[in-house]
Formats: structure tokens, sequence, C-alpha cells
């Protein structure tokens, strides 16, 4: 740990959780304790904070600090250049030229992934707590699609409440990978997860995002348990 590592922040962890190996992607988690946090931790790191950053609650500002040092030490090890992502109008984060790559936090743990864009020109990446049984299925109609409802049968209450976590985050994952790809918002309701065998899943878009993405493209998802999160991933090769 370096001296302007802030102390909200422990170490970075370079561990790869996936199943799959993917070439080429790099990888930096790290957690993170908002209580930890000081008023010289952005400056002390060279992280600089946005206006509405610097005007919000420590939990987010820890995050935010936690997910850009996560971004700036993966970029690092790409690229040999400790690049900072800013932020977008649009909130997502803005990747150096050449790159593409995406950020998560959840609970205390930050994670950050990043490719050279010739090789994966989209990646997204989400951490999601598991949700319990009874906020999973009240939230059931909001994220699953009348189809993916149906695939609820049969499962057990608890089987039930993992996979609408996954299918939440594995949208997510979707949203970030596609979304600097087509530059249009979608929602949970406009894709859909296929299958899933534990590591891998298939998603499929039920709508128009642009002459490339069209209703029926599919795509596929990596997802595992990452420190008693559920991690997910959508990787776009070039």
């Amino acid at each position: 740990m370096t001296s302007n590592h802030p102390a909200c922040c422990s170490p970075f962890d370079s561990t790869w959780p996936f199943a799959e190996a993917l070439p080429g992607v790099v990888m930096r988690s790290c957690h993170f304790d908002p209580a930890l946090l000081v008023a010289e931790d952005f400056s002390r790191s060279a992280i600089p904070a946005p206006a509405n950053i610097q005007r919000s609650v420590a939990k987010r500002q820890a995050e935010y600090l936690a997910g850009r040092l996560c971004a700036r030490t993966a970029l690092l090890a790409l690229t040999g250049r400790a690049d900072v992502p800013a932020l977008g109008e649009d909130r997502a984060p803005v990747w150096p030229a050449g790159v593409s790559g995406s950020i998560s936090h959840s609970h205390g743990l930050a994670t950050a992934l990043v490719a050279d864009s010739r090789q994966w020109r989209g990646l997204g990446l989400d951490l999601e707590e598991p949700l319990a049984r009874d906020r999973a299925l009240r939230l059931a109609e909001e994220i699953l699609t009348p189809a993916e409802l149906q695939r609820l049968d049969g499962l057990t209450p608890e089987q039930q409440a993992e996979r609408i976590t996954l299918t939440f985050s594995i949208k997510e994952s979707l949203f970030k990978a596609l979304y600097p790809l087509v530059r249009k918002r979608f929602y949970f309701h406009d894709a859909e997860l296929l299958d899933c065998n534990g590591a891998q899943a298939r998603l499929r878009l039920l709508i128009d995002l642009s002459a490339e993405w069209t209703a029926g493209s599919e795509l596929a998802g990596w997802y595992c348990e990452f420190q008693g999160r559920v991690l997910s991933l959508v990787a776009i090769a070039a």
C-alpha cells in the first residue's frame, strides 16, 4: 500500500473470479469503509471529485473514490498510464481513447475492469448483494419479463431469489456493455435472460437499439459468487 492510498480503502485485489478467462481484460477490486473516509482522501489520492460527488454523503463519496482507484490501477496495468475515468454527463465513466471498461460497487466492495477496445468493445460489470427472498419476490415483476417469471416455476423460494438477483445484475451489466455502443437507454423488460448454467448466461434483446443491435440479438454473460455478492459480466468482442 502506498503512502497516498486512503485508509478507507483496502489494498487492491487482482483476482479474476469468473470460470472463463477473457484474454486482455484486467480487473481490480478493493474493499472500502465510508466511516474511515476523510475530506483529504480525494486530493491525496489524486482522484478528482465532481461537484455532485463533493455534495453527496460519505457512502457515495467512498464508493466513487474506491471505484476510481480500482479503475486507475486496472488502467495502469493495461496501458501503463494511471488515468482516472471522468464522470460523464450521463453519469457513465468516460474511459481513455481506445479503452473500454466498467465500474461497480456494492456494500463496501468496489471493482473495475478494462480492456483494449480493439479486443473488447463493450464491457459491463455489476456487483449486487443477494436479494432477500421476500424482497426479491416483491421486485420480480419489475425486473423479469413474463417468460422469465414463468421460468421461476418449480424453483424453491431461495432459488427464485437467487435467479431474480442474477437477472437484475446481469441486465445491469448488459446495459453498461451496450449503452456506450448504442447511446440509447433501455430497461429491464427490454431484454431477457434465456438460460444460465451456474457460470455462463445467455441474454436476448427484445427491442431494437440500433441497426446492429436489433430485437432478437443474443449476447453471452458470465456470473459468479464474489466475496458474498453476485458479480456479473457482459463482454462484447470487437
